[in-house]
C-alpha cells in the first residue's frame, strides 16, 4: 500500500476528506523526523517505537572489488520496534 491508497482508504473509513486526510499524515511524518532529529522517541501503544539509532562506523568489503577494504562512515539510522498488539495481530 502507497502513500495514496492509504489516503483513500482512510478518507473511506472516517468522515474527513481526503485533503483532511492527507494533512493529518503530512503532519504525522512531519512530528515524527522533528522529534528523530532531536534525538528523541516516539511510542503509539499498542503499535509501535520509532527511534533514531547511531550505527558506528566500521570497515566494509567493495563490492565492485572484494579485496578492497573501505571505511563506512558513522551514521544515524531510523528505527521501528513493532507494539505487542501489532505482532499478535500479525500471528
Amino acid at each position: 500500500m502507497n502513500k495514496a491508497e492509504l489516503i483513500s482508504l482512510l478518507a473511506e473509513q472516517t468522515t474527513l476528506s481526503k485533503k483532511q486526510v492527507e494533512d493529518v499524515i503530512e503532519g504525522f511524518i512531519a512530528t515524527v523526523t522533528k522529534t528523530l532529529k532531536a534525538g528523541g522517541e516516539v511510542t503509539i501503544a499498542g503499535f509501535g517505537t520509532f527511534s533514531a539509532k547511531q550505527r558506528a562506523a566500521r570497515t566494509g568489503v567493495n563490492p565492485q572489488n572484494p579485496t578492497q577494504k573501505i571505511q563506512i562512515a558513522a551514521v544515524v539510522v531510523p528505527k521501528f520496534k513493532a507494539g505487542k498488539n501489532l505482532k499478535d495481530a500479525l500471528k
